[in-house]
């Protein structure tokens, strides 16, 4: 019984709506957070194995948060069986691993404004990939309309005077794209599998095997940690908190929501990317691009309830597994 309530209010509009923009606001301030843990740390931008590192310590860092507040909350600690390996170690690499490898890599040679932009691209891929590629759903005119205005609110804050924010190259914007791909993956892989299972304990358990995946990673490439002042231990708890609570309502949502459902909301990420990097780095937006920015926020707001307000039909994903 309680399993048919909670899905009936994780899959109402308003809790939707709450959940999904606490994500993405989280989510968005990680730009800013995890360029100020690079300084903090003394890594520097052409030092990947030190990027790698310091992505495996916060991941490692949610993983515990995650598997202790699913302890607290069921009273027993959440133990895989054999059936759920095979999935963790997909999310493991798809989710962590292969997502934030890049991620960390590109965000280091790249503005946090621009990262952000390149990570709201996300939705779009999302979607693509769980009607396209893994046939989760359907791909409606509604679908690729909401997607459309996502984009193009992206758009609208990536464009001043017709070009492009800042100077772009594979290494860094190329790399924070690769990782939107691993992402998407991982999305439509974590729909699959926590549909049948459960997904706290898949994301506690993937993000303690791909944060320390990428410990090791970092460690054997020479990657070292420099200060580990109380400031610079305060941003890495901040970092390990916000991707614990953030991908743990994201699985949430995934399980009992359609992915276009949920995935949507991430054009959000760069608005409050954005926002934070303002408020955080320093990296000011002319005054005469607000106006796109308000433009913008309307496209996406626009997309997003055209993608809610369509009639779904049963998603195949419901009887997986």
């Amino acid at each position: 019984m309680s399993n048919g309530s909670n899905e009936s209010v994780l899959s109402r509009t308003w809790a939707v709506v709450i959940l999904a923009v606490v994500s993405c606001a989280l989510w968005g301030s990680a730009f800013a957070v995890v360029k100020t843990g690079y300084a903090m740390f003394g890594i520097p931008s052409n030092s990947p194995s030190g990027q790698l590192l310091f992505a495996g310590l916060r991941f490692s860092l949610a993983g515990v948060f995650v598997l202790l507040g699913t302890t607290i909350a069921h009273r027993r600690f959440p133990v895989p069986t054999r059936s759920d390996v095979a999935p963790i170690a997909l999310l493991a690499l798809s989710q962590t691993a292969l997502q934030y490898a890049p991620f960390y890599i590109g965000l280091a040679h790249a503005s946090g404004t621009n990262a952000s932009l390149v990570q709201g691209t996300s939705a779009f891929v999302q979607i693509i990939l769980a009607s396209l590629v893994f046939r989760q759903e359907r791909l409606t005119g509604r679908k690729v309309m909401g997607c459309l205005m996502g984009v193009g609110g992206v758009a609208l804050v990536t464009l001043r005077g017709g070009e492009v924010l800042g100077t772009w190259s594979f290494l860094g914007e190329g790399l924070v794209f690769a990782s939107v791909v691993a992402g998407g993956c991982a999305a439509c892989l974590m729909r699959r599998y926590g549909v049948s299972g459960d997904p706290l304990m898949l994301t506690g358990w993937q993000f303690m095997g791909g944060g320390l995946t990428l410990v090791a990673i970092g460690l054997l490439l020479g990657g070292r940690i420099g200060s580990c002042s109380p400031a610079a231990l305060g941003v890495l708890s901040y970092l390990g908190m916000l991707s614990a609570v953030a991908f743990s309502l994201w699985s949430l949502l995934l399980k009992h929501n359609p992915v276009s459902r949920v995935a949507i909301y991430r054009f959000f990420i760069p608005t409050f990317g954005v926002l934070f990097s303002v408020l955080f780095l320093g990296e000011l937006i002319p005054e005469e691009q607000l106006p796109f920015l308000v433009l913008a926020l309307g496209l996406i707001v626009a997309g997003t309830v055209l993608v809610n307000t369509e009639r779904t039909r049963p998603d195949p994903a419901q009887g997986a597994g």
